[in-house]
């Protein structure tokens, strides 16, 4: 479980920071209360296939591969798995419970499924709120993400 909940807060660090190197991500862990060293840090950015982007400011961060051809990867779909609680649609709206403090690294990996039934995506501490343009494109969400569970 704590490779997991360490994997987890690396989604969520790398989806809220710019983190360009491993040393920085190791310090941003170690700041959120994971023991951590470098090689361990290397081997998390291997399972969880993260890769280096260009950023607007011409600085290189770590991100999530996001390609609609590329499926999410399994160790990324094992921590979906784990973290949500439940996937309810009301209207347009698909609402995702996941276990608290994971719902920033859920929603992000909600919008690398780049579905066009998705208008938006955001997130609170334990929950995603998904906008769709009407019920049926929010059933196909919820259907998608459920199935992601299965």
């Amino acid at each position: 479980m704590a490779r997991n909940s360490r994997q987890s807060k690396i989604l969520e660090l790398i989806s809220l920071q710019e983190i360009e190197t491993q040393e920085e991500l190791v310090s941003a862990l170690r700041d959120a209360n994971f023991d951590v060293t470098q090689a361990t840090i290397s081997r998390d950015i291997k399972e969880l296939g993260l890769i280096k982007i260009l950023t607007d400011s011409k600085k290189y961060k770590y991100a999530v591969v996001n390609s609609t051809t590329q499926a999410l990867s399994n160790k990324c779909l094992n921590i979906f798995k784990e973290c949500v609680i439940s996937i309810k649609n009301a209207s347009n709206l698909t609402v995702v419970k996941a276990i608290k403090g994971t719902a920033g690294m859920v929603s992000s990996l909600i919008d690398q499924l780049s579905l066009s039934q998705i208008l938006g995506c955001t997130y609170g501490d334990d929950t995603v709120l998904i906008v769709s343009s009407d019920n049926d494109d929010a059933y196909f969400v919820k259907d998608k993400l459920n199935s992601l569970l299965n």
